[in-house]
């Protein structure tokens, strides 16, 4: 899919060494779980993320000690924006944005009066940061909750609406905005009212969706509507896990929509059935762990099917694959069989395989 023809037209926010919105690519997001203020427990989380392919990191920062780690971050050899989460305290906001971080998230839910968010407003003006608006479900104005009886898409939609007015007439409009909650329907209706009605980028996310395994599933469903729909800039997948899990499974998504930006391996296997003389699930277990390190300059489909009934037809596009026989698979390439591969060596030949194709 071709995300550019269908996707919202906004903005084009810069953040750090990146842009957020407009024609810039998707991007990738996760939080940090370490304690902020712990220094080298947080620099070595993030290089980790960053080997995992995360483009943009957000830490929460709840101290001032922990505005002292945003400033040895900006002076070390991180690469990738850092975003400085802020609840209840703005001037740790204000703090944050004179320690270099690359965008401030503040929840204006919690942050305080107006005079509060205008002070914000001014210093990010002032250094050329966005704010982003965070917009919660768990957090929503007072007003706002008696208005509408609970967290509707409505009123979260009515709550990022008005946040972005006043941040408009106090003259600040470097803005992205996220309305996060953990109904998936409620989330998705929210930003679907919201990119209707503004031009400022969108940052998707199922907050609080749960544990890796079903915090995913609510996350793709959620995220992955939203982007079919063409809304969306860049997405977090916000899981009760490691957040290197955050940034597998957000890249995962992306992938299956096909709007990931540069190489990736698109993965095809089959459900198995009663054909099957291979140990297939084990097969594409072993496989998976073994392609996060190989990078391919731009889509590569592998298929892993369980039989030569129906496998080299059904995954005919796959640029390299396998199709099951008895206790040994068939290679072969844009369907076209090419030899035969013992079981046990599958995984090994397919690697070789792929070695080849982007040497």
């Amino acid at each position: 899919m071709n995300y550019n023809e269908i996707r919202r037209k906004t903005k084009k926010i810069k953040v750090g060494n990146i842009f957020i919105g407009g024609d810039a690519p998707v991007w990738v997001q996760s939080m940090t779980n370490t304690p902020t203020e712990d220094y080298k427990a947080t620099y070595s989380q993030i290089k980790a993320l960053e080997r995992a392919g995360c483009d943009i990191v957000r830490l929460a920062v709840p101290t001032k000690n922990a505005v002292n780690t945003i400033y040895k971050l900006k002076c070390s050899d991180i690469t990738i924006p850092i975003v400085a989460d802020i609840h209840f305290n703005h001037r740790i906001a204000l703090m944050c944005a004179d320690a270099g971080a690359d965008k401030i998230r503040i929840n204006p839910g919690n942050i305080g009066d107006n005079d509060r968010v205008k002070a914000v407003a001014d210093k990010c003006r002032e250094k050329n940061i966005p704010i982003r608006i965070g917009i919660n479900s768990g957090s929503l104005e007072k007003k706002i909750l008696a208005k509408y009886g609970s967290p509707t898409a409505q009123a979260l939609a009515e709550s990022a609406l008005d946040n972005i007015s006043l941040l408009e007439k106090y003259d600040f409009n470097n803005i992205i905005v996220a309305i996060k909650s953990s109904d998936v329907q409620i989330m998705t209706a929210a930003n679907a009212i919201v990119a209707a009605k503004c031009d400022y980028p969108i940052h998707l996310g199922v907050t609080e969706a749960g544990s890796e395994h079903r915090g995913s599933i609510k996350s793709a469903i959620g995220i992955g509507s939203s982007l079919l729909s063409g809304i969306g800039d860049t997405v977090r997948v916000s899981l009760t896990a490691d957040p290197l899990s955050e940034v597998r499974s957000a890249k995962e998504i992306l992938d299956a929509l096909g709007i990931r930006q540069g190489g990736y391996i698109d993965l095809v296997s089959c459900p198995t059935c009663g054909r099957t003389k291979v140990d297939i699930i084990e097969l594409v277990r072993s496989f998976e762990e073994r392609i996060d390190k190989i990078k391919p300059d731009k889509k590569l489909t592998v298929a892993i099917m369980g039989c030569v009934v129906n496998g080299p037809g059904e995954a005919c596009e796959a640029d390299i694959g396998i199709a099951g026989g008895v206790n040994e698979g068939v290679l072969f390439k844009k369907g076209k069989m090419i030899c035969r591969v013992p079981e046990d060596e599958i995984v090994d030949r397919l690697i070789k395989e792929i070695n080849d194709m982007i040497s």
